[in-house]
C-alpha cells in the first residue's frame, strides 16, 4: 500500500512539472517572449551603439549586437539568430535632482538597472497579437545579476512595432552609418 501511494505521488508530482514545463512554452513550442536564455558572453561582442541617452527616463543604454548580426548590411534584415542586448543604466544625479553630464556632454552613467535581450530566428514571435507583431523578434529582460525579469513584452512590443522597414530596430541608419565610419 505505501508503495502504491509514493508511485501515485510520484506520478502525480512528475504531471504537475509537465503541465508547468508546457505552461511556459507557446504552442508551436518556440520561445515567447521573457523565454530568452541571458547571452553571458555579450559584452564580448560587437557594440551596436553606446551612451545613448534616454533624459526623459534619467537612463544612458548600451547596446551590443552579436556576430551573427554584425554581418548585415546596410538596407538588410538582420540574419536569422541575431540578437542584441541591451544595457540600461541609471542616470547618475546630483543631490539637488540634476543629471550629471560626463567629459563628452553626455549623461553620465550610475548603476546597471536592467539587461533587455531581443532575438530572432524563422518563426518566432507569432504568438504575438497581430498589431504587435515584430517580425522574428523575442524579447526579454535580465536584472543587472542576469536574473529573468517580469516585464509587460507588449511595451517593447508596441515600441518596436512602427519600425517594420527598419526590422524593427530602432536607430538601424544611426548604427550603419556610424559602422561605415570605422
Amino acid at each position: 500500500m505505501r508503495r502504491r501511494t509514493v508511485l501515485i505521488s510520484a506520478a502525480l508530482l512528475w504531471g504537475c512539472g509537465v503541465a508547468a514545463m508546457s505552461a511556459n512554452l507557446s504552442a508551436s513550442g518556440l520561445p515567447r517572449d521573457g523565454e530568452l536564455p541571458f547571452p553571458a558572453e555579450y559584452q564580448t561582442w560587437p557594440r551596436f551603439l553606446t551612451n545613448i541617452d534616454k533624459v526623459d527616463t534619467k537612463q544612458v543604454r548600451d547596446i551590443y549586437l552579436n556576430p551573427t548580426g554584425a554581418k548585415a548590411k546596410p538596407g538588410e534584415m538582420f540574419p536569422d539568430e541575431t540578437t542584441m542586448v541591451m544595457e540600461i543604466y541609471k542616470a547618475k544625479e546630483s543631490a539637488s535632482g540634476e543629471l550629471d553630464k560626463s567629459s563628452d556632454g553626455k549623461l553620465a552613467k550610475d548603476k546597471l538597472a536592467k539587461v533587455f535581450v531581443m532575438s530572432k530566428k524563422q518563426g518566432w514571435g507569432q504568438d504575438a497579437p497581430d498589431h504587435l507583431k515584430n517580425g522574428a523578434w523575442v524579447f526579454s529582460a535580465f536584472g543587472p545579476d542576469g536574473k529573468p525579469l517580469a516585464e509587460d513584452f507588449t511595451k517593447c512590443r508596441a515600441c518596436h512595432a512602427p519600425l517594420a522597414q527598419k526590422d524593427f530596430v530602432h536607430r538601424y541608419d544611426e548604427y550603419f552609418e556610424a559602422r561605415m565610419k570605422r
